[in-house]
């Protein structure tokens, strides 16, 4: 069993064009304590991004295909926020392509690691756990050097 004590009150947008996925990975998270919010596409998902709070989320879940702005082209407006605190939350792709070219691209694009879809519970929480652990350690470091 995993670890899910890191989850705990973040706050996640999980933008998914496909309601179903869309509410589902929200319960799967809600459930371990996790506050979501979602996205339908990835116009919707800057739109929330810039009007949030500086440091409101704490992760990204995103889909790569979507009509209106797909995850990359999303991922890249994202990077490119004038917030540079906004720019850097954590994205994890959730997608059906699993080839080495697409997740460059995805790296390509700013987004941080992937998850092939169908994505399994324990896999989804292991993930997003070890990416929270990992950024919370790579910030401490940061903050040792300033």
């Amino acid at each position: 069993m995993i670890s899910t004590d890191i989850l705990k009150d973040k706050k996640f947008l999980v933008v998914e064009d496909n309601e179903i996925n869309r509410n589902l990975t929200k319960e799967i998270l809600q459930d371990v304590g996790v506050t979501v919010e979602t996205a339908k596409n990835g116009k919707d998902a800057i739109k929330k991004i810039s009007k949030a709070e500086e440091n409101y989320f704490d992760f990204i879940l995103m889909d790569i295909h979507m009509p209106k702005m797909d995850g990359y082209e999303t991922a890249r407006k994202i990077r490119a926020l004038e917030d540079k605190e906004k720019a850097k939350v954590p994205i994890l792709a959730v997608t059906v392509d699993t080839a080495d070219e697409d997740k460059q691209k995805e790296l390509d694009c700013g987004i941080n690691g992937h998850l092939s879809k169908p994505v399994k519970i324990s896999e989804l929480l292991e993930t997003v756990s070890q990416y929270l652990k990992s950024f919370n350690q790579l910030a401490g470091l940061m903050a040792d050097l300033t």
